[in-house]
This record gives C-alpha cells, structure tokens and sequence, in this order.
C-alpha cells in the first residue's frame, strides 16, 4: 500500500509546498514540502526551483523510501484513509513506532485514539495550535475517511494565507513584520499584500503574496539574526569596563587577561554570527550592493 492521491494531497496541505528553495530558521535549505537533504530524495541549494509536480512527486518518493514502510510495519491491515492518515502522523513526527493511539487503533478503541492522537500537539515544551488543528484532522481522516477540503484564504487586498494562524501566532507575525520594517496592516485576517512582497523581494523568496512555509520561516529567521547580533555588543560592552576604573585604581595582573578575552570572544562570536545569518546581511546589503547580496545568498 502507499500514500493515495487524496492522502498526498492532504498532507500537502499542512506541510505546505514551495517551489523556490529557502532557509528554514535553522538555516537548512529545504524545499516542496518541507524536504532537505536529509530526505535522500533532493539537494536543495540556493535558487533552485522545480515545479508543483516535481515537488509532489519527491514528496511521493520521500514517502515511499523514508515513511510508508514503517506505518505498513505498524498499522498492518489499515484501510487506504487509515493508511494515510498514520503517514501524514509520521511525517510530522516520526513516531509511529512509538506513539501509543496506534495500539487503541488496532483495538478499535476509538475513544482512547482520539485522546492519545490528539496528545502530539506540542513543540518546544508548549501547546501548538497548528499542531492542534492537525492532529484533530487527522483522526477526522483515520477514523471517518474525511480528507477535507482545507481551501487557501483570499480577503480582499490581503496576501493568501496557506497556512492557519491562531490569533496570538497572527499577532506575532504581526510584530515581527514590523520590527523588521514592513508595513503588513494590522488586520486581523492577515496581512497586506503590498507588504508581504516587499518582504518575499527583500529576502530572495518567490515574490507570489502568498504567506506559507517559506515566507514565515525566513521572517522567524530575520528575527533570530535580530535577537542574536545584540549579544556580541553586549559581550564587548563587558569586556570594555575595564577602560572605565577611575585613573589610577590598580587592576589585579591576575585578572588582567578577562576584558581583552571577552573582546575576543565577542568578535569571534559575531563573525560566526555573521557567517551563520549571511542571508540576514545579504537581505541588508541588496539595495545598495545588489551583486554581493545575491553571491552571500548563493552560498
């Protein structure tokens, strides 16, 4: 058995499906629906591009080689929707193995697999909506062959939200945008399309107005490299108190070597920063350095 046309579909939909490689926020290149290197199926490298058909059938591939052998292992007998759905489940999170709503499946305990499958909606030690949102979708799937419709949102002067954002994660995006100087409204449908482009041509996206994994992954990483080039400052701004002893105050030969090493660090610190958000400075650099920007985005 493998992944149905509606399944791929399906987990297409939350995933999300972009066409032009981008960094995720840990710097990874990635592509189509969610790919890197690590899936064995692509090597994204900056400025590729495919097509939604290649994307989907590396997805296909992806599935076939990395996921679908394992859910066959552990749903043995699973309807096509069923089947689906536990590939959609391992996708995210590579649990099958291990997750224990799998086990009230095999006893038709559905009660108990809605509960337990609804219980992997967490990252980072907190509560994910849109992890929320999936699990709920997925037992709709697995237990009533409901693959949903899930329709991309258009409002009137808004870019296409491709994927749902609760309140708190919309008003986050919202500071965000802003914090790095773009004007995206503060409608609480979205954000305007005018200021979603400048953002995507800004940062060497494909320039569509669509909000979706690549657009909001390369805005988490803007601000990262934001939150992070503050610390060498701060560093150096410890290392040079010792400039500030009043004339004449004697400093201890034992302590000397403490300011000039945090200096050190701090400039070590900052081009290691510098290397790892090259994209960040790249994004700077454009307006005025055009040539340069697109080689720091090339490697």
């Amino acid at each position: 058995m493998q992944t149905s046309a509606p399944g791929v579909t399906f987990l297409e939909r939350h995933e999300g499906v972009v066409l032009k490689a981008y960094r995720c926020p840990a710097g990874i290149w990635t592509i189509g629906a969610g790919l890197t290197a690590a899936s064995g199926v692509v090597k994204p490298r900056a400025g590729m591009v495919i097509s939604r058909a290649e994307a989907t059938g590396l997805l296909q591939k992806a599935l076939r080689q990395n996921y679908e052998p394992a859910v066959k292992r552990t749903m043995p007998g699973a309807k096509q929707h069923e089947f689906d759905a536990g590939v959609s489940f391992h996708f995210n999170t590579g649990a099958i193995g291990r997750a224990s709503w799998v086990q009230h499946w095999i006893d038709r305990n559905w009660g108990r697999v809605e509960h337990n499958l609804a219980a992997w909606n967490k990252g980072g030690g907190r509560v994910l909506p849109g992890l929320t949102r999936r699990r709920a979708e997925e037992y709709d799937l697995l237990a009533d062959g409901d693959y949903g419709t899930g329709p991309a949102r258009v409002e009137a002067g808004l870019a296409t939200m491709v994927v749902e954002l609760d309140r708190a994660e919309l008003d986050a995006a919202h500071a965000g945008f802003k914090a790095l100087g773009y004007n995206v409204g503060d409608s609480d449908l979205g954000f305007t399309i005018g200021g979603v482009r400048a953002f995507q041509r800004d940062h060497d996206l494909t320039v569509d107005g669509i909000v979706g994994r690549a657009t909001l992954s390369t805005l988490q990483r803007m601000l990262d490299a934001r939150a992070k080039a503050k610390q060498p400052a701060a560093a150096a701004a410890v290392g040079g108190t010792e400039s500030t002893v009043q004339a004449g105050a004697e400093i201890d030969p034992a302590l000397a070597w403490v300011g000039p090493a945090i200096l050190t660090f701090a400039a070590l610190f900052a081009l290691w920063l510098a290397w790892r958000y090259r994209d960040a400075i790249a994004a700077k650099l454009a307006p005025r350095f055009p040539k340069l920007a697109r080689y720091l985005w090339s490697i």
